[in-house]
């Protein structure tokens, strides 16, 4: 009788074989899952941003044409910059990890993702 012990019945099966292909598919399935989401949830905080922004840029519009004092248009203008701002770094850092974990996407490479991120600074 040939005995196994508990390591050897617990090895992954053969790479070659139809379960560890199947088990390669599902986990493949599953990142590209997850990836999809986070593109997703990215997205929705960049839209989010940018209708803060389009509502701060309102109010300055608002501001000014009712001749509101300075200080209050350039607060009012200043929110409406970091908005924008953060919008537009939010992109940046979305593709650079989509960059990071899809290095075959040929979209954008390293050298257009830092002139994009210089043009924010």
């Amino acid at each position: 009788m040939v005995r196994t012990s508990p390591k050897e019945s617990t090895m992954s099966p053969d790479p070659a074989s139809p379960a560890a292909t199947a088990e390669t598919a599902e986990n493949d399935a599953t990142a590209a899952t997850a990836a999809t989401a986070a593109r997703a949830e990215a997205q929705r905080k960049i839209v989010n941003r940018l209708r803060r922004a389009h509502g701060q840029l309102g109010a300055v519009i608002g501001a000014v044409e009712s001749d509101a004092p300075c200080r209050e248009v350039v607060q009012q203008l200043s929110a409406v910059s970091k908005a924008l701002d953060r919008a537009g770094f939010l992109i940046v850092s979305t593709a650079l990890k989509e960059c990071l974990t899809n290095p075959e996407n040929d979209e954008l490479d390293a050298g257009e993702l830092e002139k994009l991120f210089l043009s924010l600074a």
